[in-house]
């Protein structure tokens, strides 16, 4: 079982919801240690005290937040439990929109709701009501001393508190340099735009996440291990593909492109395809 974010309610009107919050995430980072290459000796982080260089004892270190330059307001744990204390155990529902409306420039992190002793039916009755409406609840919540937007959403059985960043978080795309026209600005022909559906259509199957995994993380795990069982300290990488470049002045021709990328996926998507429709075979009892 993993261990609960904290337990607190569910509100929405009168209706109080006993919960336990669950991260959703599991985490598969490769964590590395960083070492002094003379003598493969450990670096340590280490606490200093700019004024004194010696270094300062955990116990001994507060938060401060510089008001202006050179002056702090210092804080502690119990200052920031202190302001959250009216809020921090609830996840107090404030609307409900269409889940459509919410861009995916918003969401940021998920955790599960899990319905605490004598929660269950209220739980499920917020489930059913936000999947026939199509609804979703937005609600504000602290986590480890910061508020946060969020949005309850129903998922199968378990209800989903997905983060959602605040509006002041998300950059505007108009400071970005991104093309506007049509396609009529760009030229791009009904051609090309019928060999690019014909490109996704042959590409689309159905969402099964399961299919993805972190390849990068896998092949350096390989590397990893095959660099451990060397007896020389140091290895040769092997040398990256060269990539084929096309000059920023040459016109790319798209139908090319979509026309290789339609013949080769259209055989592997086939493939795919006869794979899972084929049944597997039954073990036979040992």
């Amino acid at each position: 079982m993993t261990r609960p974010i904290w337990k607190g309610h569910i509100t929405f009107g009168l209706v109080t919801i006993p919960v336990v919050v669950h991260s959703a995430e599991k985490q598969f980072d490769l964590h590395f240690r960083l070492l002094d290459s003379r003598n493969n000796a450990r670096v340590r982080y280490e606490r200093v005290n700019e004024e004194t260089g010696e270094e300062v004892p955990w116990q001994d270190i507060v938060k401060g937040f510089e008001y202006e330059e050179g002056r702090y307001v210092l804080l502690n744990d119990a200052d920031f439990e202190k302001v959250a204390i009216e809020v921090n155990k609830s996840v107090e529902i404030e609307s409900f929109v269409n889940g459509k409306d919410i861009g995916y420039e918003y969401f940021d992190k998920p955790y599960y709701l899990v319905p605490d002793k004598k929660g269950e039916k209220v739980y499920v009755l917020l489930r059913e009501v936000l999947r026939r409406s199509g609804k979703i609840g937005i609600a504000k919540v602290v986590i480890r001393t910061r508020q946060y937007l969020a949005a309850l959403i129903p998922q199968g059985h378990v209800l989903v508190l997905e983060l959602l960043r605040f509006h002041q978080e998300i950059r505007d795309v108009k400071e970005l340099d991104v093309p506007e026209g049509n396609v009529k600005s760009y030229k791009i022909s009904e051609k090309e735009l019928t060999l690019a559906q014909q490109l996704v259509e042959s590409m689309s199957t159905k969402w099964e996440p399961q299919r993805y995994h972190d390849d990068y993380r896998d092949a350096l795990l390989k590397w990893i291990e095959k660099k451990s069982k060397s007896s020389r300290s140091r290895t040769s990488v092997p040398p990256v593909a060269k990539e084929e470049k096309t000059g920023s002045g040459k016109v790319v021709d798209i139908m090319s492109l979509l026309k290789k990328s339609v013949q080769k996926a259209q055989p592997s998507v086939r493939a795919k395809k006869r794979k899972s429709a084929s049944p597997r075979k039954s073990r036979k009892a040992s």
